[in-house]
């Protein structure tokens, strides 16, 4: 749900417990959105290396330096 920043002071304890139960609670200046209530434990994700390992490949020109053509194509010379 959307709320301005006057609904979000006036009401801050119902949207964090909105928050809380999983609710997206966008908070916006006028129409445009400048934050988001999320719970904490939300927030915090464990990551694991290495677990795309074997699954992702390149081709094996992928990182090599580009030649003149392409730099220029790019529009770097």
């Amino acid at each position: 749900m959307k709320y301005t920043v006057h609904q979000a002071k006036t009401n801050l304890s119902r949207l964090l417990e909105e928050a809380s139960a999983g609710k997206d609670v966008i908070i916006a200046r006028g129409e445009e959105p400048v934050a988001k209530l999320i719970p904490i434990g939300a927030a915090r994700r464990t990551r694991i290396g290495g677990k795309l390992a074997g699954k992702i490949s390149a081709a094996s020109g992928a990182f090599a330096p580009l030649n003149d053509q392409e730099l220029k194509d790019l529009g770097f010379e």
